[in-house]
């Protein structure tokens, strides 16, 4: 974890000078980004984990892993795989949103409030998910957290119609 930190903590010190970009610009969006992605590595970690206790406690026929076919994996195991692939579904555009807002030099505090926002919401679904996997609990998160997203791109529009 100190490693993860300390890169960032030199990353954030390079990058702005690397693209001539104001550093309060950037690193005012990046750090919902940088969360999400930890939490992201952090919940793939767990899920490689969760496999391979699965196989050293004899829950599933190591050979499953091979195509993923022909065996059932635990369901702890299918809750954070599950998970992992929500974090690469909907963030995705979050991602390309912080990308664009960054290269057209947006610095908006109510667009790093909604990120932050949406940051957490993904945070809440991941425990929900994995921890008790409450289907209405995961709905809710995932629908605020999509409005939360919704409304980024609709802000990012508008400051780029203004700036136009």
């Amino acid at each position: 974890m100190f490693i993860c930190v300390a890169c960032f903590y030199y990353s954030s010190m390079l990058l702005p000078t690397l693209y001539k970009i104001k550093r309060s610009v950037i690193m005012d969006i990046i750090y919902p980004l940088f969360s999400l992605v930890i939490l992201t590595i952090f919940v793939g970690f767990g899920l490689g984990a969760s496999r391979l206790n699965s196989v050293k406690k004899r829950h599933v026929d190591r050979r499953y892993y091979r195509l993923m076919s022909g065996y059932e994996a635990p369901e702890y195991v299918q809750r954070i795989s599950r998970n992992f692939t929500n974090l690469l579904e909907l963030p995705m555009l979050f991602y390309v949103l912080v990308v664009l807002s960054i290269s057209l030099n947006i610095n908006s505090s109510y667009l790093n409030a909604l990120a932050w926002g949406f940051v957490a919401l993904r945070l809440v679904h991941s425990c929900i998910h994995i921890l008790y996997n409450n289907p209405k609990h995961r709905f809710y998160s995932y629908l605020v957290s999509a409005i939360f997203l919704l409304a980024m791109w609709v802000e990012l529009i508008i400051i780029v119609n203004h700036k136009t």
